[in-house]
């Protein structure tokens, strides 16, 4: 929790727009943390003496007169073994009716971890959900965002992967959410029995949007203190940058900066890559792997969010609704895990990359044959097995209410392969085919 260390008053403020204020001080740093009229604000330019301060709660009913105390350091979160189980809002204050945490005091923005330190990602990280453990798999230390659109369950699915993952500790930095959201995350981990091992830092849509902007550094703070203090593997999941970025645009703009592609401030990329950086896998074992929702603006991936973020992130989950099975599924063809070649086939079954390219390119050919109807031509006997086997594959491997082991993915893949095609017709290496292709008393007759 942000104490008030009183180290300098002022009460003469040169500037007010709606999200920033500027006042004459001396000897303030860059990301100070400052109190105006009992609401928090942070110092975001200091230019000989003049210091712009973003205030967290907006700056309505903030006059030149009023009171700007400095505190002398930035943003602070108390970290111990005691955030387990707890929710806290965007300044570190507990906002489910529990004492304060009390614990090393550790500024939440730091510098991302030395490469020193640093150990090449190749520990397997089980989601439980098909569509990302058998075709875009994770593994410790990575970043991926979900790209969604904004009536997808994304957060729904984000649930889930936190009650799936094989993790020690899970961290969710929530911005925006609809108090809805909200109660759906709390009632979800409490019924579950989950809470020892959940730490939230939660935004709503009722908060100041401005605070959004501290959401990910203190969910980051409490992420590298389990991850490197208490050497635990750590799944951080961040719901909803877009409306991070949204926050940031909204400053950028009150400071009249000259605004970058799709009104975002130029500074976007480092701002996102900032966080997204904080993802490692560490030498002595522990480690963090971050999962962020990015909403796109109707599918709009050139967008400069998702732009940005696809150039600082290792790969990218799609969400989409299928309307064949009338059910989410991770899109087999725009999602991509860059670090999966270091654990399938090595950390899960040797046949994994098998099944797995198998299953896509053969869903591939459903597609086509998906286009064939629609645009009205004749189905070939090959074409109409396809589609069958796709919806049969969506259903039971793509959709994201499916929660089984990579195992039981790769015996379900084998099955769709033998039900719907010959052996010569899957592309499977015969090694692989002599091993798992089981003959049934139907194909012997």
């Amino acid at each position: 929790m942000q104490t008030k260390a009183f180290r300098k008053t002022y009460t003469r403020i040169e500037r007010i727009t709606k999200a920033t204020c500027v006042v004459k001080a001396g000897n303030i740093k860059y990301g100070e943390l400052a109190w105006i009229n009992d609401r928090p604000a942070q110092a975001i330019s200091v230019v000989n003496d003049l210091v712009t301060l973003q205030v967290f709660g907006g700056t309505e009913g903030v006059s030149t007169q009023s009171k700007v105390i400095f505190t002398g350091k930035p943003p602070t979160l108390e970290v111990s073994d005691l955030l387990a189980g707890r929710f806290f809002n965007a300044l570190g204050q507990p906002i489910d009716n529990g004492s304060p945490v009390s614990g090393e005091e550790r500024i939440i923005k730091g510098s991302t971890v030395n490469p020193v330190n640093r150990a090449k990602p190749n520990v397997l990280l089980a989601t439980g959900i098909a569509g990302i453990d058998l075709n875009n798999t994770l593994v410790t230390g990575q970043k991926i965002p979900f790209f969604a659109d904004p009536d997808q369950p994304y957060n729904q699915v984000m649930a889930d992967v936190a009650l799936r993952a094989e993790a020690d500790k899970i961290i969710l930095g929530g911005m925006g959410l609809s108090n809805d959201d909200f109660l759906f995350f709390k009632n979800t981990f409490e019924s579950a029995g989950v809470l020892d091992k959940i730490v939230c830092f939660i935004n709503t849509s009722e908060d100041p949007s401005l605070e959004r902007l501290l959401i990910p550094d203190m969910a980051c703070t409490a992420a590298e203190y389990f991850a490197n203090d208490k050497k635990e593997k750590v799944l951080l999941l961040l719901t909803d940058m877009t409306l991070y970025a949204d926050a940031l645009a909204t400053v950028a703009n009150k400071m009249d900066q000259i605004p970058s592609k799709d009104s975002m401030p130029g500074s976007l990329y480092s701002d996102l890559a900032s966080i997204y950086e904080k993802a490692v896998q560490f030498q002595h074992g522990g480690s963090i792997t971050m999962i962020a929702v990015t909403t796109l603006n109707e599918g709009d991936i050139t967008h400069a969010i998702p732009d940005n973020t696809g150039y600082i992130t290792e790969g990218q989950l799609y969400l989409k609704r299928d309307s064949d099975i009338g059910k989410v599924i991770v899109d087999p063809f725009r999602s991509l895990s860059r670090l999966k070649q270091n654990v399938i086939g090595k950390k899960t079954r040797e046949d994994h990359p098998q099944v797995m390219n198998a299953l896509i390119r053969l869903y591939a050919d459903a597609m086509d044959a998906k286009t064939k109807k629609e645009n009205g031509f004749d189905l070939n006997e090959y074409d109409v097995r396809c589609l069958n086997f796709s919806k049969d594959y969506a259903i039971k491997l793509l959709a994201v209410d499916i929660n089984i082991s990579i195992d039981e993915m790769l015996e379900t893949g084998w099955e769709l392969l033998q039900k719907h095609f010959e052996r010569y017709e899957v592309g499977i290496k015969e090694e692989f085919l002599n091993k798992y292709w089981k003959i049934t008393e139907e194909q012997t007759a």
